[in-house]
């Protein structure tokens, strides 16, 4: 059923040592899949993808001249930022609006999604990384980029930016130090989200192997736009750039997660 790439691999210096992913890049369903049962109206809402980082991705990954790698499906579809056994990894229900293509799903269907778009996707994930990893010679500085709601459920969110992290602090404390620097923003501290959570993409990919990395979500309504975007890659690019200098975030350095011991048998490619 699947008739559209599942993720796109935007191309870099792999020997740059830097990393870019955007899990949510797109509110993409396969034609097959009759936009799930929803109205138009709904792929332009937070549920089906994160808006404003498929074009921020594009301009930070082109500006810095690293590789990128984004999702082509919605996470309506299937979240690839969910671990495999995670039942939210399919929504039914997302912020009030109920999914009929994904309720009642048959396991065999449940499966098909995980095989065909979430699979694929992180296996794209591993590979970059691992290249990046080769050909730099060093541990890879990863960056994963999502964008969030300005309020939730009638409450405003007043962080124009957040960093989300579970316990491995390196790549974090200077992205905050240096996104509060300005002096013009107020930057989010694992808000409006924690940032452990077990399976999730930064979790395989980044502290099960001791690889640097941070997620960074930028308020939605500071992105809608060609000049928000721009704007936020002008902040952003030299923060990364920066960073990305640092050789303290080129080395590999496990730690204990929040969300409990690690697996003992690796997360299926």
């Amino acid at each position: 059923m699947n008739v559209c790439p599942v993720f796109e691999i935007l191309e870099g210096r792999f020997d740059a040592g830097l990393v870019i992913l955007a899990d949510h890049a797109t509110n993409i369903v396969p034609e097959p899949y009759d936009k799930l049962g929803l109205p138009d109206s709904a792929f332009g809402r937070h549920i089906a993808y994160d808006i404003g980082i498929e074009p921020l991705t594009r301009l930070l990954a082109a500006r810095l001249g690293v590789p990128a790698v984004m999702s082509r499906f919605s996470r309506l579809l299937i979240d690839p930022n969910r671990g495999e056994d995670d039942p939210t990894i399919i929504m039914r229900i997302s912020d009030g609006a109920i999914i009929p293509g994904n309720h009642p799903i048959t396991p065999e269907e449940w499966q098909h999604r995980i095989d065909t778009y979430h699979r694929p996707y992180h296996r794209a994930v591993s590979e970059v990384i691992a290249k990046v990893a080769a050909a730099s010679g060093k541990a890879p500085l990863v960056l994963s980029l999502h964008s969030y709601t300005p309020a939730w459920k009638g409450v405003p969110r007043p962080w124009h930016a957040a960093v989300l992290w579970d316990t491995d602090a390196r790549a974090v404390r200077p992205l905050i130090e240096e996104l509060e620097a300005a002096g013009d923003i107020l930057v989010g501290d694992n808000e409006p989200y924690d940032g452990a959570l077990k399976g999730d993409t930064m979790y395989r990919h980044c502290m099960m192997k001791g690889i640097p990395h941070a997620l960074l979500e930028v308020r939605q309504d500071l992105i809608a736009d060609e000049a928000g975007v721009a704007a936020w890659a002008d902040r952003l690019a030299p923060i990364f750039e920066r960073l990305n200098a640092d050789p303290k975030l080129h080395e590999y350095e496990i730690h204990a997660s929040r969300t409990g011991p690690y697996p003992t048998q690796p997360i299926a490619p």
